[in-house]
């Protein structure tokens, strides 16, 4: 997905929503950080991708929570 599109996507959310996106992201993230540590993962460059999609779910649940 790219990253316009799921700004759109986020935009359209609940606070709600957004909030359980943060958890399932987190938790995708401990996921990736588990695999590597193990030698497991094969695709590193997806922990940066989850990392910055956390920070844009966080930066929507705080522009919806000012708002």
């Amino acid at each position: 997905m790219k990253v316009k599109e799921f700004k759109e996507e986020l935009s359209k959310k609940t606070i709600e929503e957004l909030n359980g996106d943060l958890v399932t992201a987190k938790k995708e993230l401990f996921n990736l950080r588990f695999q590597n540590a193990t030698s497991q993962l094969e695709n590193t460059s997806r922990i940066k991708t989850v990392r910055k999609n956390i920070a844009r779910i966080q930066t929507e649940i705080a522009k919806k929570a000012n708002a």
